[in-house]
């Protein structure tokens, strides 16, 4: 049985003899790698924060740049920590609606594959 304010992935290392640490390590340096990897921040910064950016300002625009990044950093982990949080609660608890975000998320991405594929023969 999970245990409060625990993991599965936490659970399962310390049922297997594995340390917690570890594990929880392991799944930081992933969700780190995976958002490291994400293009999606390359072309928030190439497209929108230049906008921002003014080099005739008091600040260099190094200092600009790294503000706009910890703003932005910040927000990005307080939204995405209390969704995460938000959605183990509640598909934790309710396997029904674990099934049901599944089945319509996969829905959606073959909607959307499909989307593409038509407008790639079409066009």
């Amino acid at each position: 049985m999970a245990g409060l304010g625990r993991s599965a992935a936490a659970d399962r290392a310390t049922a297997e003899g594995g340390s917690t640490d570890a594990s929880l390590v392991r799944v930081l340096l992933k969700g780190a790698g995976i958002s490291g990897l994400n293009p999606k921040a390359l072309l928030l910064y190439f497209s929108l924060f230049p906008q921002f950016i003014d080099p005739a300002a008091g600040w260099p625009v190094a200092a600009q740049t790294g503000l706009l990044s910890t703003v932005h950093l910040t927000a990005c982990a307080v939204v995405y920590l209390a969704v995460g949080v938000l959605a183990r609660t509640v598909l934790s608890s309710r396997p029904s609606a674990a099934r049901t975000v599944t089945r319509v998320s996969g829905a959606m991405m073959i909607a959307i594959g499909a989307f593409l594929l038509v407008e790639r023969l079409a066009g």
